[in-house]
């Protein structure tokens, strides 16, 4: 397996395990102001879903380019998680195959067309989803959830027991 599969699945592992804590969250707490970069756990996160979908996109060479951000928030917990779900399948369905790191794509951006090495797409996104994602863990804890560890993946010591169905 490649790193690219591993941190592809290390996505999917986490996103499950934070929407997992925050199941029990009804749309007015889902939405309700919280301190961060994006005023809500719900807007932080539908960015994470929304920017995996744009990229996505780029990576498979799907032509949608910044429709993917013509959408309305989705504000049920269950629903988000679905469609991140979805969204982190095809990401590690495409990093499970086989990937030119040097193959260069076209990247919509506003205004104009950027072109962007695959090798340099991939880590750009990863790095984006951990970011917010580290976000939205401030916000869990401001709304009186305890935030879960999202790191123990790769390592055996302290490995989170669902991480097994990852990574084995």
């Amino acid at each position: 397996m490649t790193p690219y599969a591993e941190m592809a699945l290390n996505n999917a592992y986490a996103n499950r395990t934070l929407y997992g804590a925050i199941a029990g969250l009804d749309r007015a707490a889902f939405s309700a102001p919280r301190p961060g970069f994006f005023p809500s756990i719900a807007a932080t996160l539908n960015h994470i879903y929304e920017v995996d979908l744009f990229y996505i996109d780029a990576l498979e060479e799907g032509g949608l380019g910044r429709s993917v951000y013509d959408r309305d928030d989705v504000l049920e917990v269950a629903e988000l998680a679905r469609l991140q779900a979805a969204s982190d399948l095809r990401l590690a369905r495409f990093c499970a195959g086989e990937i030119d790191l040097d193959r260069v794509v076209d990247v919509e951006r506003k205004g104009l067309m950027s072109r962007e090495k695959i090798g340099a797409l991939l880590p750009h996104l990863f790095q984006h989803q951990v970011h917010h994602r580290g976000q939205a863990h401030v916000q869990i804890g401001e709304a009186g959830i305890a935030p879960p560890q999202l790191d123990d993946f790769f390592l055996d010591h302290g490995r989170a027991p669902i991480a097994q169905e990852y990574f084995p």
